[in-house]
């Protein structure tokens, strides 16, 4: 398996299972865990160690043991990546429309394409080159991501269509609707095959672990393109909300099996850490 895809499983597992479980994890049960997954022990040190170099991961050690910890901006990433995944039912639109238009020199355009990579990871989608809209009250995200890129001049504005037509018109040409219900299609198709596996309970710990995490690579793609646009913007046989309604129940199908899995292998549990930490 590529450093790549091994990289996005261990964000699979730090946030489906470190960072609710107390925000560290001994290299070993990491380890451990990535070859449950298809992942060797080679490839797994050498990302961690590489993800550790950019940031994400922090160590300290423990006798002769390698204990990593979670950044602050790992910390933040998983929370606003688990909001995504797991959002909630669509809420009532107010018809407005969050909109972005930038400006960048053009001489600095790796900040024009870090603007852009954290405007489409709120869930914005490009209107025109330079103006960019979500139907979701997020201006104030924005102004926070604007911040820290030094070049960027943003006009934050909130905006209405002339009527509901206008409004799916924006929304299909922000995002590729058409494209992203082929592939909720297909991954309804899928999860309808394993679901019954998931709800008779006979799935060991070690199957069931790798299959909340195959699980989750597998959804967590959607949540990065589709806006979460609500009903009254979503085409006619849009699938979104099946999707994430079966992954819900699959979610959960698969969480007790698999956290006593995760909690052997780690050689402690999420209650044990806490007990300790209310000793401290």
């Amino acid at each position: 398996m590529s450093q790549l895809k091994a990289r996005a499983l261990i964000f699979d597992i730090l946030g489906d299972y470190v960072r609710a479980g107390g925000g560290e994890i001994r290299l070993r049960a990491l380890v451990a865990l990535g070859e449950q997954l298809g992942v060797s022990s080679a490839t797994m040190r050498v990302t961690v160690a590489r993800m550790r170099e950019d940031g994400w991961l922090v160590v300290r050690r423990e006798g002769r043991e390698s204990i990593y910890s979670l950044t602050r901006k790992t910390l933040r990433l998983l929370d606003e990546g688990r909001q995504r995944i797991f959002r909630g039912d669509p809420q009532a639109w107010s018809g407005e429309w969050s909109t972005v238009i930038y400006t960048v020199p053009e001489s600095d355009r790796p900040a024009r394409e870090q603007l852009r990579r954290d405007l489409a990871w709120l869930g914005f989608g490009p209107l025109a080159p330079a103006t960019w809209v979500s139907p979701h009250p997020l201006l104030d995200r924005v102004a926070e991501v604007g911040a820290a890129i030094s070049n960027a001049r943003l006009e934050l504005l909130t905006m209405r269509a002339r009527d509901i037509a206008a409004d799916r018109s924006i929304a299909v040409r922000c995002w590729d609707l058409e494209t992203l219900n082929a592939e909720y299609a297909t991954f309804i198709g899928n999860l309808r095959l394993e679901l019954p596996k998931y709800r008779s309970g006979m799935l060991d710990g070690a199957e069931a672990l790798a299959a909340r995490v195959s699980l989750v690579h597998a959804y967590r793609q959607f949540p990065y393109r589709d806006p979460g646009l609500p009903a009254e913007l979503q085409p006619p046989g849009w699938l979104g909300e099946q999707a994430r309604v079966l992954f819900n129940e699959a979610h959960e199908l698969l969480v007790p099996t698999a956290q006593k899995y995760y909690e052997s292998v780690i050689g402690t549990t999420v209650s044990e850490k806490a007990a300790n930490r209310n000793e401290d």
